[in-house]
């Protein structure tokens, strides 16, 4: 518990210390990094790659046409390997 109180207090002496303008700039740099459209791509392809994981619904694979026309798909986990 000691060691607790000492670290918050450190980190407000030091907080305290770099002053208001230090944090205007470590803002205004998590802006600039959440505002670009490399991080924005990045948390797109993140989130449709977790969401790909964690879907529910069965992965469909193409089989063998029947016809010129026409596909059969079946769920990943019914395919005979």
């Amino acid at each position: 518990m000691l060691r607790l109180i000492i670290g918050v207090a450190a980190g407000y002496v030091l907080g305290t210390k770099a002053g208001r303008a230090r944090y205007e700039q470590i803002t205004a740099a998590s802006r600039a990094v959440a505002g670009s459209p490399v991080t924005r791509k990045l948390v797109s392809v993140g989130r449709q790659k977790l969401s790909d994981k964690l879907s529910t619904q069965p992965k469909l694979e193409p089989m063998k046409p029947i016809d010129e026309r026409t596909t059969v798909l079946v769920p990943q986990n019914q395919l005979r390997r």
